[in-house]
């Protein structure tokens, strides 16, 4: 039996540059979302006190995507054998289910609200989400020079995104007040903020879902993964076939591939574990690869195994 494991690429998640940029983020939020809890208490927006409320949030996702990218650059050791890359993931699945609590909570008020519309003062709801706008812009553009392929960044990003959505509903919202009066237009921009949040959501909690579950990763298809392993002449057969995502940048292969007998006998084993490692790093871009390689007959010692 011959066992085999290769590394294509390297897996450094959640940078110090990355921190930095996590760092100016969060101080921009908090100092913002203090004044504009302010502002919607003497406005009484239920607009201004929903994008506070989202910005809180926001703040609690960029404070967790720091603690996770740090936990994440620990090194492998003892029982975590590869490392605490996962905590990226846990810190995307938090970012998820947060934004769908706070779209509940906001929907509840904004409901309220077109049945008992309250008087909004327009300015104050304009002035601040042009403000808003301007902060979420500044802030989302710097945090989009992180590295992006993290799900954490991606967690983080889309909070500060739907944000800055929700500013620009909101600034539509103060404008339609102070030329039309119309007092409802205020919820109704609350209502198009959860449909925002929601949507980022249902993908964060999707994508770090299927990290969690251990899916096979969306762009590597199984079938052309075996259909290339069989490809090399010495390969008889291919059985547990695993493929998952250990976090965003780390996919992982395994599989029980039967070589032909001779292969034992004349040492040219390890040859076709090298083809393979290459086949997989080549055409899958798979950092983390793992073989196990057999003759036919350890098929009778295999209790339990799978296509």
């Amino acid at each position: 039996m011959g066992a085999g494991h290769g590394h294509h690429r390297g897996h450094a998640v959640g940078s110090a540059g990355d921190d930095s940029y996590l760092w100016f983020a969060l101080t921009m939020i908090v100092g913002f979302m203090s004044a504009e809890v302010v502002a919607a208490v003497l406005a009484q927006s239920v607009a201004l006190l929903a994008d506070a409320g989202h910005m809180l949030t926001d703040a609690g996702a960029l404070g967790l995507s720091l603690w996770a990218a740090r936990l994440a650059r620990r090194p492998p050791g003892g029982h975590m054998t590869f490392g605490f890359k996962r905590a990226e993931i846990l810190s995307a699945a938090a970012n998820g289910l947060t934004l769908a609590v706070v779209a509940a909570a906001v929907a509840v008020g904004a409901v309220a609200r077109l049945v008992h519309p309250a008087r909004v003062h327009g300015l104050t709801v304009t002035v601040v989400a042009l403000v808003g706008v301007a902060v979420n812009l500044l802030v989302t553009t710097v945090l989009a020079r992180a590295d992006r392929r993290s799900l954490n960044i991606s967690g983080a990003l889309a909070h500060l995104l739907t944000d800055l959505w929700a500013f620009a509903g909101t600034l539509v919202a103060g404008i339609v007040v102070i030329t039309t009066g119309f007092r409802r237009a205020d919820p109704i921009a609350s209502l198009i903020v959860v449909g925002l949040m929601v949507r980022a959501s249902w993908s964060l909690l999707r994508a770090s879902g299927r990290v969690l579950l251990e899916a096979a990763p969306e762009d590597v298809d199984l079938q052309e993964v075996r259909d290339h392993i069989m490809a090399l002449p010495e390969v008889e057969s291919v059985h547990d076939l695993h493929a998952w995502v250990v976090t965003s940048d780390l996919p992982a292969v395994s599989a029980h591939v039967v070589l032909r007998d001779d292969c034992f006998a004349d040492g040219t084993a390890p040859h076709v574990l090298d083809r393979l490692q290459a086949c997989l790093a080549g055409h899958f871009d798979v950092a983390h690869s793992t073989f196990q390689l057999e003759p036919a007959r350890h098929l009778d010692h295999e209790e339990f195994q799978h296509d």
